[in-house]
C-alpha cells in the first residue's frame, strides 16, 4: 500500500513535468484549452453567448452598483434641497484630520469658484472666465443652512444652475468633510 502511495505521486509528477516546458513559446500539454484559450468578444460587437447577441449589455432595470446607494432627492428641486437639510446629517465631527482632508478636497473642487476664503472671488471669476459672481460661503446665507442642504447643493447643483453637480466627482464622505471645512472658514 505504502509503496503503491509512491508509485501515484512519481506518477503524478511525471504527468506535470510533461507538461512543462523552457520553450517561452510553446507552453506544453493544456489540460483545459477552453479555459487557456478562451474567446474574447470586443464591447460592442455581437455575441452568440448572450441572448441579445451583444456583448455590452445595460444592466438590468432596478439594480444598484454594489456599494452604491442611489440619493432619493431631486435637483432643482427647492423642497428636496429644504428636506435634504432636514434629513441628512454630517457624520464627522470637527477634528482635525477631518479638516486637513476637507480642505484638501476644498482646493481641489471648490477653490477655483469660491476663492481660498471661501468669499467667492475664485479665479474663475476673477480672471473673468466665468461671469457670476459665485456665492460666498463665509456669508450668513450659506453659514445658516444645514449641513444636509449644503450636502445636497454639492451633489446634485444649486436651483439657479449656477452651481454644476459635483456627486460624480466628489465621494459621499468627502462631501461632508468639505462642509466641515467650509464652516471652520466661517470662524
Amino acid at each position: 500500500m505504502k509503496n503503491l502511495g509512491k508509485l501515484f505521486i512519481i506518477g503524478f509528477i511525471a504527468i506535470m513535468l510533461t507538461a512543462c516546458n523552457k520553450d517561452q513559446n510553446n507552453p506544453g500539454y493544456s489540460f483545459f484549452p477552453d479555459m487557456q484559450y478562451s474567446q474574447a468578444y470586443e464591447t460592442y460587437t455581437t455575441n452568440p453567448v448572450f441572448a441579445d447577441g451583444f456583448t455590452n449589455s445595460a444592466p438590468p432595470e432596478g439594480t444598484i452598483p454594489r456599494g452604491y446607494m442611489p440619493y432619493p432627492y431631486k435637483a432643482k428641486s427647492f423642497d428636496d434641497q429644504v428636506k435634504a437639510g432636514l434629513e441628512l446629517v454630517n457624520p464627522y465631527a470637527n477634528d482635525e484630520t477631518v479638516l486637513d482632508e476637507g480642505k484638501r478636497q476644498y482646493e481641489i473642487f471648490c477653490l477655483s469658484c469660491h476663492g481660498a476664503a471661501g468669499a467667492g472671488d475664485g479665479h474663475l471669476y476673477t480672471s473673468g472666465l466665468f461671469p457670476a459672481k459665485p456665492r460666498s460661503l463665509i456669508e450668513d446665507f450659506v453659514q445658516s443652512k444645514p449641513d444636509g442642504e449644503i450636502y445636497h447643493v454639492i451633489t446634485m447643483g444649486s436651483l439657479s444652475g449656477l452651481m454644476g453637480a459635483h456627486g460624480s466627482q466628489i465621494r459621499p464622505n468627502k462631501r461632508w468633510m468639505i462642509i466641515n471645512y467650509v464652516r471652520s472658514l466661517a470662524k
